[in-house]
């Protein structure tokens, strides 16, 4: 559905697998249910077996065709770029104007509560 499950904002300077582990982290014990996850080509590696030995999640990696010249859409990565452009609607998180990576992760929780109510009780 590409709603928040949880959310981590960290330095630039970690590498996308390293952060994504502290995402997973988050999710530990929290949704029991959870059991695949879908992750961009970038994800591979040691993090398919981490999260496996951590959480019991297996990761499935979405990857772009070999043959494919040009924009193609990917299955299910369009829902993590859905939600990114919902979290763009957030005047707030349109610029960077946090100094802290809390307040960030504050700031994208709040949007995401606040994109949930709508859909909860429409106008």
């Amino acid at each position: 559905m590409g709603l928040l499950l949880a959310v981590v904002v960290h330095a630039a300077d970690i590498q996308d697998r390293d952060g994504a582990k502290l995402v997973l982290l988050a999710l530990l014990g929290r949704f029991e249910r959870l059991a695949l996850i879908w992750a961009d080509g970038g994800y591979g590696g040691k993090l398919v077996e981490w999260a496996k030995d951590v959480g019991g999640w297996t990761v499935a990696l979405v990857k772009r065709p070999p043959d494919t010249q040009g924009f193609a859409v990917l299955p299910r990565r369009w829902v993590v770029e859905r939600t990114f452009a919902w979290l763009g609607r957030s005047r707030r998180l349109s610029k960077d104007y946090e100094g802290m990576p809390a307040t960030s992760e504050t700031w994208i929780r709040i949007a995401m509560i606040h994109l949930m109510l709508k859909r909860l009780a429409p106008r």
